[in-house]
């Protein structure tokens, strides 16, 4: 089924449309100078097209926000979240499939590019599963695909400008259609405009620009001058979803309208006889301020009744407990958390609801107070994930291994682990998959990043023969494993095997 959404009006009167399928599969690039309707093209096209596909708007200044009035979007402050949570944001936004508003608004340049690379990637690192058909529109393109670096950061601008790059050449096969506005050509990296197959050039008056434009559209030179006598709203179209040859249009009204409205002119006030008194005058003293009380420490007044509830109670006395019990119950716990384990969704559901599920088993079996608390748990998890016992994990050779791991982030310990043991036992080197599911994701993407950042840390480094199979060796402790294929389904069952 065609859908075709209606943009406005030809200059003969006659309906402009937009093959929003075939939208979706050759992304769009829309130019113009500040002020000439660009982000009421925008708005235009992403209402007409709301009822019909899921969007996200990257929106640096806030425009679209009362979007989420009319059309039900999410509206996400960036200026509140970590990026690692603006990543996450964007996953279960394509997951559940809400239309979503990022409004970088307050934040400074470099905050933006990052908070808006966190999104994206989210966006795009989402399981084949759900790889829905959705718009991303980013307003402003310049500002995270710029052409030469600015004041911004290396490190920044790598991150904003790799985020837009797979968004434009990578985006259509996950079902990402990008839709990029910016105010001049000449500042937008060139590898991201060159992927956009539809245009839209409004009003500009560079000779650059105009000529970049006439060359997008397949117009000749001479007429490049045109650009300049555009009126705000009029645009000249081209590309497989709008019109096969350059093509005039006015963009038609919209439902909804930008929180920051046009200035308009109104007659200045009379003069007053005192105008120079009122602006020239001493400013007022500052009057003192009293002192702020700082916020409540709800958590320290908390831990500090607990203490003192401590200091009251007499302690328990606890009986005595042998070797032999404590072994008992060290594989007792080891048994429950194994089957834990062995859900087929164990891997990829939070720690958080692992432990209640552990905790829920161990008083089954009536361990009572032996249950170890979260941060113990998240210790077991981590061996667990990396195949290991209570019994392997407390061996003496394993203590540099454990410094080692300790000097990553907590969720990448038990994928060093996991690969330390291979490495230790001479087994094949674990696949992405197996990597990725110790990791809790199902992006095999991600599993090989994981390799690549562990291996900038100096950890470890990954060898390919000429059969494209993997060997890891551990740096120093001179461990290496067999070659392995890296796109195996699963893991070896030896590296599965928790003794």
């Amino acid at each position: 089924m065609t859908v075709a959404i209606e943009m406005g009006h030809t200059t003969a009167g006659a309906a402009a449309t937009l093959d929003l399928e075939e939208l979706l599969a050759t992304r769009l690039l829309v130019q113009g100078n500040s002020g000439s309707g660009k982000s009421h093209l925008l708005r235009r096209l992403l209402e007409q097209s709301a009822p019909w596909v899921q969007q996200t708007i990257i929106d640096p200044e806030g425009d679209f926000v009362t979007l989420a009035e009319g059309f039900g979007h999410l509206v996400i402050d960036a200026e509140v979240h970590t990026e690692r949570g603006l990543q996450v944001a964007g996953e279960r936004a394509r997951i559940h499939r809400v239309s979503t508003i990022l409004n970088l608004e307050g934040l400074d340049a470099e905050n933006q590019m990052r908070r808006a690379a966190a999104f994206l990637n989210g966006l795009f690192e989402v399981g084949r599963d759900h790889w829905y058909p959705m718009l991303v529109v980013v307003d402003e393109a310049q500002l995270f695909a710029p052409a030469v670096a600015g004041e911004v950061s290396d490190e920044a601008r790598k991150l904003s400008l790799g985020a837009m790059t797979n968004l434009m050449c990578r985006g259509r096969k996950r079902g990402l259609a990008g839709i990029i506005a910016t105010q001049r050509l000449a500042k937008l990296a060139k590898n991201v405009a060159a992927e956009a197959s539809n245009f839209l050039m409004g009003r500009t008056f560079l000779d650059i620009d105009m000529a970049r434009a006439a060359d997008l559209l397949g117009m000749d030179r001479r007429q490049a001058e045109s650009f300049r006598d555009l009126e705000r709203g009029q645009f000249m179209a081209r590309g497989p979803a709008l019109s096969r040859r350059p093509l005039q249009l006015r963009i038609g009204p919209t439902d909804t309208q930008p929180r920051n409205a046009i200035p308009r002119l109104m007659p200045l006030p009379q003069a007053t006889p005192d105008a120079h008194a009122m602006i020239l005058a001493a400013p007022p003293a500052e009057p003192s301020r009293p002192q702020r009380r700082s916020a409540p420490d709800l958590l320290g007044q908390l831990m500090a009744a607990k203490a003192a509830a401590l200091e009251i109670r007499p302690d328990p006395v606890e009986p005595a407990v042998s070797d032999e019990e404590l072994a008992q119950r060290r594989e007792r716990v080891d048994r429950i958390l194994r089957a834990v384990m062995a859900e087929p969704d164990a891997g990829f559901r939070a720690v958080g609801v692992l432990y209640q599920e552990f905790v829920v088993r161990c008083r089954i079996e009536g361990l009572g107070a032996a249950v170890p608390d979260l941060g113990d748990f998240r210790h077991m998890l981590t061996r667990a994930r990396a195949g290991l016992g209570s019994e392997i994990a407390d061996d003496d050779a394993w203590q540099d291994v454990a410094a080692r791991a300790a000097l990553l982030p907590e969720d990448m310990q038990g994928i060093f682990m996991m690969i330390a043991r291979a490495a230790k036992e001479g087994w094949p080197c674990p696949g992405d998959a197996a990597i990725a599911r110790a990791y809790g994701s199902h992006s095999l993407r991600r599993a090989r990043r994981i390799l690549t950042y562990i291996e900038e840390q100096g950890l470890i480094v990954c060898q390919f023969d000429g059969t494209g199979k993997r060997t890891v060796t551990l740096v120093e402790l001179a461990w290496a494993t067999a070659p392995g294929d890296p796109n195996a389904e699963e893991a070896p069952a030896q590296a599965c095997d928790s003794q």
